[in-house]
């Protein structure tokens, strides 16, 4: 018989989310999602099941390759999961990290302003 795992913990230990309450509360709060539907904490997860998870502006899609409890090394994250989240989910990160209002915070100065000026094209 096949073990399974419960999804919060896995997602934890595939460094998904930092902590397994951050897990725990994105499965409560709907974020995650397996074959379109969202998931409870305590679902058991088996392998080659495809999940999705809303981070931020993304959905990132993972399938699993194997089960563990235990938290693993960032390098050894690929032997338990296959990212198969497509290249535009990525592109829109990489959007936002080059629009100037992201990095900003409070008042912008006049250097701010040149700048978000000719981000948007509104330069005279």
């Amino acid at each position: 018989m096949e073990k399974s795992v419960r999804i919060d913990k896995w997602l934890w230990a595939v460094r998904l989310f930092k902590t397994r309450s951050q897990a725990t509360d994105a499965c409560r709060a709907g974020k995650v999602k397996i074959n379109d539907d969202t998931v409870k904490p305590s679902r058991e997860l088996k392998t080659d099941q495809v999940i999705s998870i809303h981070l931020g502006p993304i959905t990132k899609t993972v399938k699993v390759i194997q089960l563990l409890e235990k938290r693993v090394g960032a390098k050894l994250v690929p032997d338990y999961m296959q990212d198969l989240t497509p290249a535009e989910e990525y592109h829109k990160l990489e959007l936002i990290r080059e629009n100037p209002l992201a990095k900003r915070k409070g008042r912008p100065t006049k250097r701010d302003r040149r700048e978000m000026d000719e981000w948007f094209g509104w330069e005279d």
